[in-house]
């Protein structure tokens, strides 16, 4: 390593350019043997340090958004789940809702792939430097419940409710939830309302959702006024996916169907 080759490493270290330092030797190569100009090499650079960048923070907003996987949507078989929309699956991909803080409920009942659409949004917006955050609703009630006895409610709705642009909740229905809970996840709800998407799933039709919400349908029916104002609501049918190779080989009956409103 000659002296101007130190000092090329050094300003790249104080200016925090890892990239350029990895890469300009090769690009410097690439550019004479290509007899490229000096303004060729400088953008080459500049633009192995803009992906390395992006990639950088892509894997950071993935790490912070704790998804339980990685799922696109190339990898759900809508060929098995023909009761899934996917004209309009594929345009929701499209992140618009997320632009204008539009929200997305995916219901259908267990093992359609819900939370596998889900993830794939998520991921999607991840891939897009959106601020993505994905908890389940049990999960959510418990940490809720947490803040508040410890003092910290104002804290975590500024951090983990307010913060993302996407907040993505999965299986609301599950589990019911006390008169607290249903409150909490009430206030969840209408802090978001026209400032940041959501993506929720659920297993129950909205006629049912008092249900999960401590019977109230006075706080069910103002939750929903405000969930559904700016929503596309993604209806999906069919059997399990979990089940396919059971029911193939006899061990698990098929249901009957259901329809959800």
């Amino acid at each position: 390593m000659n002296l101007q080759t130190e000092r090329i490493q050094a300003l790249c270290q104080q200016l925090q350019l890892d990239a350029v330092a990895a890469e300009y030797p090769a690009l410097a190569d690439h550019t004479a043997r290509t007899e490229g100009s000096h303004s060729d090499f400088l953008e080459a650079v500049l633009k192995a340090e803009q992906e390395a960048r992006q990639q950088r923070k892509c894997q950071t907003l993935l790490r912070l958004a704790s998804l339980p996987a990685v799922k696109t949507l190339d990898d759900y078989d809508f060929r098995f789940a023909s009761g899934a929309p996917r004209a309009q699956i594929q345009q929701l991909a499209g992140l618009a809702f997320v632009e204008r803080a539009e929200n997305v409920v995916l219901l259908g009942p267990s093992g359609v792939g819900k939370t596998h659409i889900a993830c794939a949004l998520a991921y999607q917006a991840i891939q897009a430097g959106i601020k993505t955050r994905f908890i389940t609703a049990a999960d959510l009630m418990l940490q809720l419940a947490t803040a508040k006895s410890q003092g910290r409610l104002k804290s975590y709705f500024n951090r983990v409710v307010a913060g993302p642009r996407l907040l993505v909740i999965d299986e609301l229905g599950y589990l019911p939830f006390g008169r607290d809970e249903a409150n909490l996840f009430f206030q969840v709800v209408a802090r978001r309302y026209e400032r940041g998407a959501i993506v929720l799933t659920s297993n129950l039709p909205f006629a049912q959702w008092s249900t999960a919400l401590a019977d109230d349908s006075t706080l069910t029916a103002a939750l929903l006024d405000r969930l559904l104002h700016h929503s596309h609501i993604v209806q999906i049918s069919g059997e399990s996916y979990r089940l396919k190779d059971k029911r193939k080989a006899g061990h698990v009956q098929r249901p009957a169907a259901t329809t959800i409103e």
